[in-house]
């Protein structure tokens, strides 16, 4: 179904990015994945399958890629998508229209369907999906992982023959990663094809048919599931690779010895529109506290964080910090946050101006060490558009060390990255808590709770349900929130 012979390639001016002798095959109704560090060249293959390389990405290529016997070089690209369906890691970057439905709509539009086939199909795909929930929505409004469903659910509604997937996970919670899951199987007893990039492994077991390890643009191995899942820890570590399985991933933060309070939040109701999104929202936190903060898709985690950091003006209630009452705008003088979609705050022509820009008197060895710290000192002259997006998140939590803020937020700052990348945004956060630091961690990832966080804040049904000190005799409320038993039913 996909053969790739002796591929190379490079993107136009950079010289980045390059995979060099690429030679795979993957059989009809095969699920098979990409894993590998962050920049080691996963998304460009995944490119060469679908037509974006060449004909949206330039570069330097050579060898052939074939699809159900099209050469993907020579083939147009409108012929390349009735085959392909892509996912991307970014679903904003694959959006045509303000509404779901629309969306949804469009690549069938786009191959004219009639439109009675296209009411039926969207139907089909919102139950198939579980999405009926976000029928008739304006996108704008959509939380990140609904907006990552939606997306899928635009590609599943053409039936493609090949689902090519990037980082699919990385904006799900836990409940929307078991129902990717069980659609990848539905996809496989249907048939399809899947190439799959992924950080997250452990929803992969008894999913995937084979696994790629690739390593500075070249494929190093080949796993059967079985080789994979059985990998000792040790090696794992030292490929980059994430946890296998999460129940056997403990609490490793001892906990905040400082419990005298700076920063109150007493009775607070947070509004989108005329909705009450959050209510009767109350707590504590001292310098020092590395919070994490849960829910499902669409809680309110986002708006609640944005709240804090004074960029959500329609709220009621009182914000304290050092027993004095703070407004909205005094909350931005001493607040940073990491978005979620960090391409939003990127500014600057080369990392190195990155890392200060806005920073008034900004410390350059800081700047540099934290870089360096971050793995980001190779790039400091690339373009931060030109760098992967694991790369990417990583330079915005770099910014937010420099920046001498007192209260840091970070909205899914591990979404995109490898081992690696994760330990080294994990120990910068446990540095800035050392310093004094509040920090609140919005994220869907268990293993990076449990390596740093030491409070939990969980939301859900509009409210704050539970509020308490992660350590090995409250991580089973993490398993159960996280479903860890029952994730590979």
């Amino acid at each position: 179904m996909i053969s790739i012979k002796n591929v190379n390639f490079s993107y136009s001016g950079t010289g980045q990015g390059k995979i060099e002798n690429i030679n795979l095959d993957i059989p009809k109704g095969n699920c098979v994945l990409l894993c590998g560090r962050s920049g080691c060249g996963k998304t460009t293959i995944t490119r060469l399958v679908n037509g974006l390389i060449p004909y949206f990405y330039e570069g330097n290529l050579s060898g052939t890629v074939t699809v159900d016997g099209m050469n993907i070089a020579e083939t147009p690209m409108y012929k390349i998508a009735e085959k392909v369906g892509s996912v991307f890691q970014n679903p904003r970057s694959q959006f045509f229209n303000t509404d779901t439905d629309s969306e949804i709509a469009f690549g069938m539009e786009n191959m004219a369907w009639p439109l009675k086939k296209m009411l039926g199909r969207i139907k089909e795909t919102t139950k198939d999906i579980n999405i009926e929930n976000l029928c008739e929505r304006n996108i704008a409004q959509l939380s990140g992982g609904e907006k990552q469903k939606v997306a899928f659910a635009s590609v599943y509604a053409m039936t493609p023959d090949i689902f090519v997937l990037d980082e699919p996970s990385s904006s799900l919670d836990v409940d929307a990663i078991q129902e990717l899951r069980n659609l990848l199987l539905l996809l496989k007893n249907n048939g399809k094809t899947i190439l799959i990039s992924e950080h997250r492994l452990y929803f992969l077991k008894g999913v995937i048919d084979k696994a790629v390890y690739i390593e500075g643009g070249k494929i190093q191995v080949e796993y059967t599931p079985e080789e994979l899942f059985s990998l000792p820890d040790d090696e794992r570590i030292e490929k980059g690779l994430r946890s296998l399985d999460l129940i056997h991933e403990l609490p490793s933060v001892l906990g905040n010895k400082n419990e005298k309070s700076c920063f109150q939040v007493n009775r607070e109701n947070i509004m989108w529109g005329k909705e009450e999104l959050l209510k009767n929202i109350s707590f504590t936190a001292a310098k020092g506290d590395i919070i994490g903060v849960i829910g499902h898709n669409g809680s309110g985690k986002t708006t609640f964080s944005r709240t804090i950091c004074g960029l959500h003006k329609y709220h009621t209630g009182e914000y304290l910090w050092n027993n004095k009452k703070v407004d909205d705008k005094q909350r931005l003088k001493f607040c940073y946050m990491v978005m979620q979609n960090v391409s939003y705050q990127l500014f600057s022509d080369t990392v190195e101006k990155e890392s200060c820009f806005g920073i008034k008197n900004p410390d350059k060895d800081l700047a540099n060490q934290t870089l360096k710290e971050l793995g980001l000192s190779p790039y400091l002259t690339r373009h931060p558009n030109t760098l992967s997006g694991g790369q990417k998140q990583r330079l915005a939590v770099a910014v937010s060390m420099i920046c001498h803020k007192d209260l840091l937020v970070f909205d899914e700052p591990t979404s995109g990255l490898d081992f690696d990348s994760m330990c080294q945004v994990s120990d910068l956060v446990k540095k800035l808590a050392a310093q004094g630091k509040v920090l609140f961690i919005v994220t869907h990832d268990y293993e990076f709770l449990t390596l740093t966080c030491n409070r939990i804040l969980h939301f859900d049904d509009a409210q704050l349900v539970e509020d308490y000190k992660l350590d090995s005799e409250s991580v089973h409320k993490l398993w159960s929130f996280f479903d860890l038993e029952g994730v590979y039913k």
